[in-house]
């Protein structure tokens, strides 16, 4: 289950002191009332790779309703996520209906996605997966 809301704004505003690698971050949490909110923003990595988010909340229900994360590097989308069901696709069924677009064909090859949720927070394990595989060490 998500934390509350303030706790949730000070997860998504504390991230740069979490965690060094972040630049700068443009991520707001706008609020639509007592237990709604939406996440907006670009998180801005060394060697130019963004991480471009959407999250729609709903903290009556503890949940994630809604997501798209994305990121580039050098202006060029390397990966995104989304929950868009594709129930035809045995290969998500581990993580339905989270899943990853990755290249050759990217809008069309999808794989699992692996530790992301609609009851947690996925910010911290997109920015951890970006600090591995994409990051100067």
């Amino acid at each position: 289950m998500l934390p509350p809301l303030s706790e949730y704004e000070l997860l998504i505003y504390g991230l740069p002191d979490r965690y060094p690698s972040i630049r700068q971050s443009t991520l707001v949490v706008i609020r639509h009332g007592p237990t709604f909110a939406e996440v907006l923003g670009i998180v801005e990595f060394e060697d130019d790779v963004t991480l471009t988010v959407w999250e729609d909340l709903d903290f009556a229900r503890g949940a994630i309703q809604g997501y798209s994360y994305s990121v580039s590097q050098r202006g060029e989308r390397l990966y995104w996520y989304d929950p868009q069901p594709h129930p035809n696709d045995p290969s998500l069924t581990g993580t339905f209906p989270h899943h990853k677009h990755t290249p050759p064909d990217i809008k069309r090859h999808r794989v699992p996605a692996p530790g992301i949720a609609f009851d947690q927070p996925n910010l911290p394990k997109l920015i951890e997966d970006i600090e591995r595989d994409l990051l100067p060490t």
